[in-house]
Order: structure tokens, then C-alpha cells, then sequence
């Protein structure tokens, strides 16, 4: 039996997933654009006609329902891959802003997501030749890659965001003294991924973790899947008095509305957070007007990735 079979899953309509009903409904009106916007940065990096007039399809149902609910069924079936060498232009337009708009070298962190095919897993079209990935997870261990340029400058890049005098001394920890023991999670998707992806998609990350622990051929790459605590860097849109007294106007308006529903997961479950300002051009919807796109790092105890777990399916299965 092959270590991570296909699973197969049909595009349904896209629904914005949170815990509000006031963030439900900003997701909501704010999903159009964004899948139009993410796709038509797609369509100029990604390779390949056939996956670049896939996306013009979306694009344009995307458009025509702006006026509307966005209620549009693109019938398709994914399956999960092991990530490869072909998967890196596509790998690398999903991770063109993961660190906001610093010049580092991505180019190099794809060739570790790459090179890591035990644990990780992308997700793509079944019976697609062109390649296109529409979602990326793994988790690199900071203490393995402590050498690459890569890793060195998102380290830095972290150090260099962290402004809370309470935060920066265990951040310092992660990413020094106890970086082996600190997974880089990393998760990125075309905006409208299915829902219904999410916690296939992260049981089989944590499922080849812990089968690294016992299948990896040396004791010291054994170690390497042993994490105590993971980091994960996110972005989120955050209200612009959210950190002010609220008067009576706000007071419906929820502090936080997150793109990604298991972020909300994650922020609950972290230890320690903080958040730091983004340059990317934020989305500009009537909704969203009292709102800014927010860049986010969080640290999780592994320890409480069974309770993530649990959550994000009673999440899903309840939307």
C-alpha cells in the first residue's frame, strides 16, 4: 500500500469558515476578489495553457458573481501528491508574499519543501499534465536547515517583526537554542481550495510526521520529525481600533476576521502571537473598509496539535 495514497475530492461551493457570523458574512463578500486577484497573479507566474485557462475559468465565474453571493461550483477533482521537483513553479507562486514582500531566497526555501518528500504533501488536479498546485503543507525542522540561506533570513526576518518586549525572548529560544526541536509549518492555498481539504490535509501532515519518527532510515533524521513546539507565519485582517476601547458603532465588528479557518485554530491554541505590518496591497472591499490585512506569527506546543485536529474537523463538518 503506497505511504500516502490519492484521495479524491470534488470542488464544492466555496463558504467562508469562522466562528462570527459578522466574520462569515466580511469573508464572504471578500472572496470574490480575492480569488480573482490570487488567480490572475497565478495565471502570470504559473506554467502550462491548459492550468492557466483553468484558472481564467475561475477568474471569470469569480467576476460574473460579484454582485451576488459567491455561490460558483468549478467541478474538478483534487488528489494529494508527494511534492516533487516539478512542483516548484507552482510551489513558489503560492509562497510569493510568506514573507510579505522581502526580497529572501524563495527560490531556495521551495528546493527544501521539495527535497522533503516524507513529509509534506501538495495538491493538485488528478490527471492534470500541467502540473498545478493549488496547495502546499509541510513542516521544516528550523535546527536541520539551520545553514541555508533561506532559513537564516526568515529567521531574521522574524527577529526584525517582533516588537513585544515579552515575545522576543522565546521567539530568540525557537529560532536558536531550541530550533531543533521547531517545525516551520508552513500551509499555503489557492483561495478557493475546498474546505472540506483542510483536515485531510493536516491529518496527513501530522500522520507522516510521527511516521518519520520511526520510518526515517538514521537516528538523527528520526530526531528531526520530534517537535516539541511549531511556528507558523500567517496573516490575518485585523480592525483598525481593534487595540482601542470600543464604542457602539464597533461593537459588532469582531477584532479579527481570518482568510485561513484554521488559523483561528492556531491563534486560540498558541502559546504566545504577535502580530507586525504588512506592505502587500490589501483588499479594498466595502466590508473590509474598517480593516487591515495583518501579518501574524504564532508558536504552538505540539502537544496540542490532537485538540487542533479535533477542532478543525468539528469546524468543517459544522459549516
Amino acid at each position: 500500500m503506497p505511504r500516502k495514497p490519492a484521495r479524491h475530492h470534488r470542488l464544492l461551493p466555496v463558504r467562508p469558515l469562522t466562528f462570527s457570523p459578522f466574520a462569515r458574512s466580511v469573508a464572504r463578500v471578500a472572496t470574490p476578489y480575492l480569488v480573482k486577484h490570487h488567480m490572475h497573479d497565478a495565471m502570470q507566474q504559473s506554467a502550462g495553457d491548459e492550468f492557466k485557462e483553468k484558472l481564467k475559468n475561475v477568474d471569470r465565474q469569480s467576476e460574473s458573481s460579484e454582485d451576488e453571493e459567491f455561490d460558483g461550483v468549478v467541478q474538478a477533482d483534487f488528489a494529494f501528491f508527494d511534492p516533487k521537483p516539478d512542483d516548484f513553479h507552482g510551489v513558489k507562486t503560492l509562497l510569493q508574499s510568506y514573507l510579505d514582500n522581502k526580497q529572501w531566497d524563495l527560490s531556495g526555501f521551495v528546493d527544501l519543501i521539495l527535497g522533503q518528500a516524507t513529509v509534506g504533501t501538495v495538491v493538485k488536479l488528478e490527471d492534470d499534465e500541467d502540473n498545478g498546485v493549488f496547495s502546499i503543507i509541510t513542516a521544516l525542522n528550523l535546527g536541520r536547515y539551520k545553514d541555508h540561506k533561506c532559513i537564516t533570513e526568515l529567521k531574521e526576518f522574524l527577529l526584525n517583526i517582533c516588537h513585544e518586549k515579552d515575545k522576543i525572548g522565546n521567539l530568540r529560544s525557537l529560532l536558536g537554542d531550541e530550533a531543533q526541536k521547531v517545525g516551520l509549518l508552513v500551509s499555503q492555498c489557492v483561495v478557493n481550495l475546498p474546505p472540506e481539504l483542510l483536515p485531510p490535509l493536516y491529518d496527513a501532515l501530522f500522520d507522516e510526521i510521527s511516521w518519520a519518527t520511526e520510518d526515517e532510515p538514521t537516528e538523527e533524521l528520526r530526531n528531526c520529525f520530534r517537535f516539541k513546539f511549531y511556528v507558523v507565519v500567517s496573516k490575518f485582517y485585523k480592525h483598525k481600533n481593534a487595540n482601542q476601547k470600543r464604542s457602539s458603532s464597533t461593537d459588532k465588528d469582531e477584532a479579527f476576521v481570518y482568510i485561513k479557518p484554521e488559523d483561528e485554530i492556531l491563534h486560540k491554541l498558541s502559546m504566545w502571537s504577535f502580530l507586525f505590518p504588512l506592505q502587500t496591497q490589501q483588499v479594498a472591499t466595502h466590508e473590509l473598509k474598517n480593516y487591515q490585512l495583518t501579518g501574524i506569527v504564532m508558536a504552538v506546543k505540539a502537544e496540542d496539535i490532537s485538540s487542533f485536529r479535533q477542532q478543525l474537523h468539528a469546524l468543517i463538518n459544522e459549516s
